[in-house]
C-alpha cells in the first residue's frame, strides 16, 4: 500500500507523515499483578512512562527536522511534565486500530483530535474538550460543488472507518429521502483520503474544520462545500474504568491550562495565523519556491548557519520583503532582497544592499540582534515572533506596546496578548501613554502572521 500511494503521491505533504512511522514503539504493557494495590496513576508514576496513542497528522502530531511537533504533542509534552513521567507516543497503522488501543486499555490516554460521539461514549471516557470543530465536505477546484448532501452521489465520496465522519453520515442518511451512498476505507487515514481529493482519484471526503483550515494551506485547491454536523468537541480519551485517578489528573490538568491561558496560547500557536494568506497568495508563494527560491537557497542556509536561525525563517523573511527579489525597492528607500534600510545596512556593516549575499546575511545578522534583545525570559515561539514585530516596527514600538499589554493586565511576553495592543500604537488616544510616539501598529501583526505561514509551508515543502 505504501509503494502505492508514494508513486501516486510523492509530491504531497502526507508523505513525509508516514515515513516518520517506523520511529514509533509500541506500549510495554504492565506486568501483571506488579502494581494491584496501586492506582492507575501510581501505576504510571511507578513505571515512569505514559503510553499514548496518537495519529500522525497537523491537527495532532508529526515530524520536523528537529524532533517532534503538533498541538496534541505540546499538549501531551505538558501533561507528562505536571506528572514528572516520559511518554511513549505509539502511532497504530489506521484509525480502527487506534480506538482499540485506547478502549481495550492497550495505552493509557489517546490524544489524537477524538471527537466526543454518544457511540464512543459507550467504549471509552473523555476528558474535559480543548478544541471544537465541525465536519465538513472536501473537494477540489475543478469537481462540482456538491450544493446538498445527495449531490455526492454523483461522484466518488470516501470516508476513513470508524472515525466520527460515519457516524455524522449515518445521522445525515436519516433525514434524506433518497439514499447516500459513501465508500468506508479501512486502510487509509483521513489525511491520506484528503491526498487521494486533491490527487483527482476520488471526488469527495469529510474532514474536520480544524484540519482542512490546516491542511488548506498546502493544498490550496481544496474546499469545503458544506457542514454536515453542529459544533463537535475534541478531547483525550481514556478505558472506561472505576479507577478514577488517572481521569481526574487529566481534568485537574486541563482545567490549569485553561486558566492560566496556556491552552488558548497554544491554539493560538498552530492556528491563529492560518487564515492571513489567501489562496492567490498561497499560489504565488509555491510558484516563487519554484522559480526564485533556489537561486538564492544556499545563501540563506549559510546565513542561518553563521547566525543560529533556521534557514527557512530566514526564507520567510525575505519573502515577506522582497518575494525574493534581489532589486527591490520601495517608496520609502529600503532595498534588496531583506529590504534593509540605509541605517540598517551602516549598522550590520552592509555596503551593497541590493547584493543577494550581502543583504541576506545582514538581514540574518539583524533578525539576530532583535531576537538577542527580546528578554531571554520569553520562551519560542513567542520570543522569535515579538523578534519579528521588532524587526518591522523597532524594538521600541514593540516596548510600547508591551508596557500596554502588561498595564492593562495581559502578559507582555506573549505575542496572543501583545498584537490585541499593536494597532492602539497608531490611535490618537493612546499616544500621551507611548514613549517612542506614533506607528503604525498594524503593520507588524500581518507581517509576523504572514511569515509565519511562510514558515510554515518552508517546513513541509522545503528540506
Amino acid at each position: 500500500m505504501l509503494k502505492k500511494l508514494a508513486l501516486i503521491l510523492s509530491n504531497l505533504v502526507y508523505t513525509l507523515f508516514l515515513l516518520s512511522c517506523d520511529n514509533f514503539s509500541v506500549p510495554k504493557p504492565v506486568e501483571k499483578n506488579k502494581y494491584e494495590n496501586l492506582s492507575k496513576l501510581e501505576q504510571i508514576k511507578r513505571e515512569g512512562v505514559l503510553n499514548v496513542v496518537t495519529r500522525i497528522d497537523p491537527t495532532t502530531y508529526y515530524p520536523l527536522e528537529m524532533g517532534y511537533t503538533g498541538l496534541e504533542y505540546d499538549l501531551m509534552m505538558l501533561f507528562s511534565e505536571h506528572l514528572g513521567v516520559k511518554i511513549n507516543f505509539v502511532v497504530p497503522d489506521n484509525f480502527t486500530m487506534l480506538i482499540n488501543n485506547i478502549s481495550q486499555g492497550k495505552v493509557d490516554i489517546a490524544a489524537a483530535g477524538l471527537t466526543i460521539t454518544e457511540a464512543r461514549k459507550q467504549k471509552m471516557r473523555f476528558s474535559h474538550s480543548y478544541q471544537e470543530v465541525t465536519e465538513q465536505i472536501i473537494y477540489k477546484s475543478g469537481t462540482p460543488r456538491p450544493k446538498k448532501p445527495l449531490d455526492l452521489n454523483n461522484g466518488i465520496f470516501e470516508v476513513v472507518e470508524q472515525t466520527s465522519h460515519v457516524e455524522s453520515l449515518n445521522n445525515l442518511q436519516s433525514t434524506l429521502s433518497s439514499p447516500l451512498t459513501w465508500i468506508v476505507n479501512t486502510q487509509l487515514d483521513s489525511n491520506e483520503i484528503i491526498s487521494l481529493v486533491y490527487a483527482g482519484l476520488i471526488d469527495y471526503t469529510v474532514a474536520d474544520s480544524n484540519q482542512i483550515a490546516l491542511m488548506r494551506r498546502f493544498y490550496p485547491k481544496l474546499h469545503s462545500a458544506f457542514d454536515i454536523s453542529k459544533p463537535r468537541k475534541l478531547a483525550w480519551a481514556m478505558q472506561l474504568s472505576d479507577d478514577n485517578s488517572l481521569y481526574d489528573e487529566v481534568q485537574v490538568f486541563f482545567k490549569k491550562i485553561q486558566e492560566d491561558k496556556t491552552l488558548a496560547q497554544i491554539l493560538d500557536r498552530y492556528y491563529g495565523h492560518i487564515h492571513s494568506l489567501n489562496y492567490f497568495d498561497t499560489c504565488t508563494f509555491f510558484q516563487h519556491r519554484k522559480t526564485r527560491l533556489p537561486t538564492y537557497k544556499s545563501h540563506f542556509v549559510t546565513a542561518g548557519k553563521k547566525h543560529n536561525v533556521d534557514w527557512r525563517l530566514l526564507a520567510a523573511i525575505g519573502y515577506q520583503e522582497s518575494h525574493w527579489q534581489a532589486h527591490a525597492i520601495s517608496p520609502t528607500g529600503v532595498k534588496g532582497i531583506m529590504m534593509l534600510t540605509k541605517d540598517t545596512a551602516n549598522h550590520v556593516g552592509i555596503k551593497n544592499r541590493t547584493d543577494p549575499i550581502q543583504s541576506i546575511q545582514g538581514g540574518a545578522l539583524y533578525f539576530f540582534q532583535r531576537h538577542k534583545t527580546i528578554p531571554a525570559r520569553i520562551p519560542e515561539p513567542d520570543r522569535t515572533w515579538l523578534a519579528l514585530a521588532s524587526y518591522n516596527i523597532g524594538f521600541g514600538h514593540l516596548e510600547d506596546a508591551r508596557i500596554l499589554t502588561q498595564k492593562y493586565g495581559d502578559n507582555p511576553d506573549k505575542w496572543m496578548d501583545v498584537r490585541e495592543y499593536l494597532p492602539l500604537i497608531a490611535e490618537e488616544p493612546w499616544l500621551p501613554e507611548l514613549r517612542y510616539g506614533y506607528a503604525r501598529g498594524n503593520e507588524p501583526l500581518r507581517y509576523v502572521e504572514n511569515i509565519r505561514n511562510y514558515y510554515d509551508l518552508l517546513i513541509w515543502k522545503t528540506k
